[in-house]
């Protein structure tokens, strides 16, 4: 019997001791190059119930069709839309997510990022996961094991990977200070010291003078259920302390309603690795996404990722993908990748290039601003090929842990302007994710509704509204593991409820779909060395020297032995753009040809009469000893590839 079989034959372990990790089993391989994936990132709870067949599809020009009026003759009203989608479970499953894999799979997408789908504290709303009850067993909420394992196998069928999201340097709140700790029993402030451990919480959040017996009580596996598991420092501030100190007050912090786990204790880095091995080997997962990395030391991140690394390439998975979320800057990533080494596959860029990213995108900023973050000098092995190798891309996400909370759309100058932002991801060095609903051009509610939204850029509400269109939500705490709220509206796309948006004819997704297959077709493309090129601009009497100015072209090459991609975006978002793009000579003679193998504005509209439609030839031509591209005006926020051996 496997060791999958075995395991979902019983319930779940209630200690690391009641199982047997196995080695050399039949495991789903890893890919060759992690580059070559497009990798999709949803909250499990905001992302399907797979119910979407007994709602309509949200009619996005008469939005108010699908904004119902709640019971008791109460009318719509925003505010009640948005403490359904700040507090409340929604409902989305892990059959639901199933249920959607083609819809993933056909936009181009090779890798699923999951978030946390781990069992929550029952009596508490955290529909994200990050605050974890029992590490061995699947939120009721979202389905069970044998779901997840499902999910995991009906995904390899279809050449789709999994990526679990993981935290071991927290757990959720499973206890409470002693009742005379200074400042209360649930956020005492910090301390470089320790508090007094006071009461393992029950199913109910109600104190327990017992160690936890029934699976809703304290926290699982028993390994886990040992007071000085914890740093029982208090609540304190996460920015406070240098990065190089391994007791900075970030690194010892409970977090409003999470529980900071003490790695230094005996065998407890052990124990969290072996909790997620185990993970490993029930659900051949492909990867972990990891949590809060920045607020474990170096070693203990090296360790951790190490262990892991080694336990799936004895499975059969060598490279089994580890990406890490680094709070801080750009710089903090880069640390920690340095350190942890080849342990750790790559960082989440949700620092000041995410933000970048957004403005050059949108024409706000100019090319460079994006572009330099790519620094040769800061490449394993001095190459600007190989930094594609540590670096997962991200324009939206659920956080937005710098800048406003709003989805790019939010304050787009088109439906499809997003995918100005995608076209950067995918063409640029890194490994591109793509959140949830960016394919739909999420928003919120239109701006004239906004005014109903106090915290509007503010909360992260807002980057999470559930794509299936709930009626209503789940009822607060352990009722909504049974029933849904009817006096709350559902969390649904642009302020509404009761309808999907699912739509793979919407303008972004065609697109982003028609992007990912062009990727996929030419190496050069996600593997070529990068340039970001010098354009002219005879229009405006502007010579080549410069690398772009904001609302202009931007063209960048990426080239891979003999073969040049030129990739060429018009940020702006309303008016049409041409230019001269350089290329390489010495890769490109004079009046030698270059063919558009993509053209956005083409693939959306089958009609299209415009410029460089797909297949046609653009001659390579010279200006004072410089060779060029001649781009003639394409559409706003439309995006071109030109390649010199299609």
């Amino acid at each position: 019997m496997t060791f999958v079989d075995q395991n979902l034959a019983t319930q779940r372990p209630d200690s690391l001791k009641d199982f047997s990790l196995p080695r050399r089993e039949n495991y789903f391989p890893s890919p060759a190059d992690w580059r070559n994936e497009v990798l999709y990132f949803l909250l499990p709870d905001r992302f399907s119930d797979g119910k979407e067949d007994t709602r309509p599809l949200l009619n996005r020009q008469q939005l108010n069709l699908s904004r119902p009026n709640l019971p008791n003759g109460q009318s719509w009203q925003f505010d009640k839309w948005a403490e359904s989608g700040s507090d409340r479970w929604q409902g989305g499953t892990l059959k639901g997510l199933e249920s959607k894999l083609d819809y993933v799979n056909q936009l181009g997408v090779t890798a699923i990022w999951v978030g946390p789908i781990f069992q929550q504290r029952g009596h508490l709303d955290s529909y994200h996961g990050y605050g974890i009850q029992d590490f061995l067993e699947v939120d009721p909420r979202f389905g069970t094991r044998q779901d997840l394992v499902s999910l995991v196998n009906k995904a390899h069928e279809k050449k789709l990977r999994i990526i679990l999201d993981i935290i071991f340097n927290h757990s959720g709140a499973n206890w409470i200070y002693a009742p005379n700790t200074p400042g209360g029993e649930w956020k005492p402030p910090y301390t470089s010291g320790w508090y007094q451990f006071g009461w393992w919480l029950g199913d109910r959040g109600q104190p327990i003078a017992a160690k936890p017996q029934t699976s809703a009580e304290g926290v699982w596996p028993r390994e886990l259920q040992e007071a000085d598991c914890y740093t029982r420092a208090g609540e304190g501030n996460l920015g406070r302390g240098d990065l190089d100190d391994p007791n900075a007050e970030f690194r010892r912090s409970d977090f409003i309603t999470l529980r900071d786990f003490q790695l230094e204790y005996p065998q407890l880095l052990d124990n969290l690795a072996r909790c997620y091995k185990y993970w490993i080997a029930l659900t051949d997962c492909d990867g972990f996404r990891i949590d809060t990395l920045k607020h474990v030391t170096y070693e203990q991140a090296r360790n951790f990722c190490g262990t892991i690394k080694e336990f799936a390439a004895n499975l059969g998975k060598s490279d089994f993908f580890l990406v890490g979320e680094v709070a801080g800057g750009d710089y903090n990533q880069d640390r920690y990748l340095d350190v942890v080494g080849q342990n750790l596959n790559a960082a989440l860029d949700i620092g000041e290039m995410r933000g970048n990213l957004n403005q050059v995108a949108k024409g706000l900023m100019e090319p460079k601003a994006y572009f330099n973050g790519f620094d040769p000098g800061k490449a394993v092995m001095g190459s600007h090929r190989n930094i594609g190798r540590r670096h997962v891309s991200i324009l939206d996400d659920h956080d937005h842990v710098f800048g406003e909370k709003i989805r790019f759309s939010s304050e787009a100058a088109s439906d499809h302007q997003v995918i100005a932002g995608v076209a950067l991801q995918l063409f640029t060095l890194g490994v591109p994710c793509i959140y949830a609903g960016t394919e739909q051009a999420l928003a919120g509610p239109e701006p004239s509704e906004r005014r109903w939204l106090p915290d509007w850029k503010k909360s992260d509400r807002y980057l999470r509204e559930a794509m299936f269109g709930p009626e209503h939500p789940r009822q607060s705490g352990v009722a909504g593991l049974q029933a849904l709220d009817q006096n709350l509206p559902g969390f649904g796309p642009f302020g509404t409820a009761g309808a999907h948006c699912f739509e793979p004819n919407h303008p972004a997704y065609v697109r982003i779909a028609a992007m990912a297959a062009i990727r996929k077709q030419f190496p050069v493309l996600r593997l070529g060395r990068q340039y970001l090129r010098l354009t002219a601009i005879p229009f405006l009497n502007l010579p080549f020297g410069d690398h772009g100015r904001s609302g202009e072209i931007i063209g960048w090459s990426r080239v891979l032995d003999d073969e040049e991609a030129v990739c060429v975006l018009n940020s702006h978002g309303t008016d049409d753009r041409g230019a001269r793009v350089l290329v390489d000579a010495n890769l490109n003679p004079i009046r030698s040809s270059m063919t558009v193998v993509l053209n956005t504005a083409e693939v959306a509209n089958m009609g299209y009469t415009g410029p460089h439609k797909m297949n046609s030839k653009v001659s390579v031509q010279q200006q004072d000893g410089t060779a060029y591209v001649e781009i003639q005006p394409i559409p706003a926020s439309e995006f071109l590839i030109l390649i010199n051996h299609p």
